[in-house]
């Protein structure tokens, strides 16, 4: 009786390490050599040296690749316990959006070209509004469980998501400077400047 060896071609195994993070790169460095619309979910997973299907598996679609909400979720939502019980509503916001600009600039070369990608994309803007008011929703529940008020929770939360989107936008197209978090604190002042003089 003859033995069966079932190889596997490792390169494009589904259980290799990390799939989603080399997906994710693969991505990023197509994007950059050919284009966003050029680019395809084929070509990002042979890049990758994974299927296509693996690439569904993690992603809806090619655009999701641009947007990290999920990741900063979890890593507000692990700060938040950490925060002083008496810190006030807007400081706790900054905490936790500071936290945030910590992981848009672990990579400041890439968050400044995926910027540059959502700004000459109109069809983009939709979803990185939709991650927006998923920061804000995940904030606002975040302070309501610290038994801040409604209104005081969402104007908090809204005014956080404000100035990291505008404090983004701002980062990405200055100098080059590797933190965005003290950006984002800037522009997180001049609203409370602004809603000072209302």
């Amino acid at each position: 009786m003859s033995e069966t060896v079932i190889t596997y071609d490792e390169a494009m195994s589904r259980w290799d390490p990390d799939a989603k993070g080399r997906l994710a790169d693969a991505a990023r460095q197509l994007f950059v050599e050919k284009g966003f619309d050029e680019t395809t979910v084929v070509d990002i997973a042979t890049r990758a040296g994974l299927t296509e299907r693996t690439f569904f598996r993690h992603f809806v679609d090619k655009r999701e690749v641009l947007f990290a909400g999920d990741l900063m979720v979890d890593r507000m939502t692990a700060m938040f316990g950490d925060v002083p019980p008496d810190v006030p509503p807007i400081e706790f916001v900054a905490l936790a959006i500071d936290d945030a600009c910590d992981a848009i600039s672990s990579n400041p070369e890439w968050s400044r070209q995926r910027a540059r990608i959502v700004a000459e994309h109109p069809d983009l803007h939709e979803r990185e509004l939709a991650k927006m008011s998923m920061l804000a929703s995940v904030l606002t529940a975040g302070l309501r469980e610290r038994g801040v008020a409604p209104t005081v929770a969402a104007v908090a939360a809204e005014a956080g998501v404000l100035a990291l989107r505008v404090g983004y936008e701002r980062w990405a197209a200055g100098p080059r400077s590797k933190h965005l978090a003290p950006t984002v604190r800037v522009v997180l002042a001049e609203l409370r400047d602004v809603t000072s003089e209302l």
